[in-house]
């Protein structure tokens, strides 16, 4: 069954769907574009690594002191017990967050450039933003070229871009910024919810043309290879901030793909 939206379906951001639907979608594109790329480029999937620590409290904080008991008219001295204290269960997550370096082989695997799709972690504060951010920064500083896609409403955006210019840009829902370290600049593909995804710039080196990534029809071929309809069954609104005007358009089109039929019924 195709996908009921002309581009990005809002139902895919539901937590339980996103990660799957996230490294499908990296893996595709890095199909997408390896013809392109051969002989002089090709394109490996990588993975970024980072560890987050938590603690959950086990115990509740009371003192307790225990005093041994002896016999009748017996003497002897109390042992001391130590107070409870409270107690945290720690451990350390390893988070994994897949991406795509196009590599020059002939330079010994030299990264011109890279691609992220952008998960939760990357958009909320926290250890996956800052490490996120650090990462950027170590690619700049290494003349790296970088394509962010963003297909998340919730959280704060990452573009390389001040409020005030981002309040610029054409109405939005979802980004795609792609910043070349030469010529130094940052291009913005804004996305509509109901537009189809961009066919997206990819930079590689100054003497190479760029390569064209069809975003749509990446997220076209993961839908297809995957099981997402019957993972979503389109119950209820889409997750995020949309619109009364937006909601009513998403039932509309997920009455003319069938997946309101039930409701038609009534």
């Amino acid at each position: 069954m195709p996908a009921p939206f002309p581009g990005m379906d809002p139902y895919v951001e539901r937590p339980a769907i996103w990660a799957d639907f996230h490294d499908s979608l990296v893996l595709c594109i890095r199909g997408a574009l390896q013809p392109q790329l051969k002989p002089k480029y090709a394109a490996l999937t990588q993975d970024r690594l980072y560890v987050v620590e938590a603690e959950r409290p086990i115990f509740p904080d009371v003192a307790v002191v225990r005093t041994p008991v002896t016999s009748a008219g017996a003497t002897g001295t109390a042992l001391l017990e130590p107070d409870t204290a409270t107690v945290f269960d720690l451990w350390r997550e390893e988070i994994r967050e897949p991406l795509i370096h196009i590599v020059e082989p002939a330079a010994n695997n030299r990264i011109v450039t890279t691609i992220e799709v952008l998960s939760p972690a990357n958009k909320a504060p926290g250890v996956g933003r800052r490490e996120y951010l650090r990462k950027r920064e170590e690619l700049w500083n290494a003349g790296i070229n970088l394509v962010e896609i963003d297909l998340l409403r919730e959280g704060d955006p990452t573009i390389r871009l001040s409020p005030e210019k981002l309040k610029e840009l054409k109405p939005w829902h979802y980004l795609v910024a792609v910043t070349r370290f030469w010529p130094s600049r940052q291009e913005i593909y804004e996305i509509p919810l109901r537009r189809p995804l961009p066919r997206v710039a990819i930079p590689l080196t100054p003497d190479d043309s760029d390569v064209v990534l069809d975003l749509q029809g990446v997220f076209t071929r993961s839908w297809d290879e995957g099981p997402y309809p019957e993972l979503l069954k389109y119950d209820g609104p889409p997750p995020g901030p949309l619109t009364p005007d937006e909601v009513a358009w998403c039932e509309e089109r997920l009455r003319d793909a069938g997946f309101r039929a039930a409701e038609k019924a009534r």
